[in-house]
């Protein structure tokens, strides 16, 4: 068995309004969607959207969820064209830009906003990381 990340789960204050800003993005709702869940193909992995009280109640995560938990997702795009495009449709789609895209020190571009619920994303161009179609990257062994 080895270890890998098949789903990220965004604890959210209103599924609605959190459901329509991520398809506002262009992440397709995926039918096993109900309504106190939303599903989206997020290249190789799920990414989905459950209410932020019922996520700790099912955790059972106790004072351990008393803010962000200091976590960033990354989506990485093959040009620093691409990653502009999705960050001025992040802010477009109600996104609050938190560090324009620039020139980072490790080679690449990358810039950071955060959703409504305050989850921070990078959006990031990594000229050294073959990337897939799909979004899916190859790390060197």
């Amino acid at each position: 068995m080895s270890p890998h990340i098949s789903l990220i789960t965004l604890g959210v204050a209103d599924i609605a309004r959190a459901t329509a800003f991520y398809e506002r993005l262009g992440f397709v709702k995926s039918s096993a969607s109900q309504e106190a869940v939303t599903f989206f193909k997020a290249g190789p992995v799920v990414l989905g959207l459950f209410g932020r009280d019922a996520l700790h109640e099912d955790a059972q995560s106790g004072d351990l969820w008393t803010g962000n938990g200091g976590m960033a997702l990354a989506m990485n795009h093959a040009s620093e064209a691409e990653v502009d495009a999705m960050m001025a449709k992040a802010e477009a789609s109600g996104a609050r830009i938190l560090k324009p895209a620039v020139k980072v020190f490790w080679g690449g571009y990358s810039g950071y906003f955060a959703d409504a619920d305050d989850h921070v994303w990078e959006v990031a161009h990594n000229p050294f990381w073959p990337l897939h179609e799909n979004g899916g990257i190859d790390l060197p062994e």
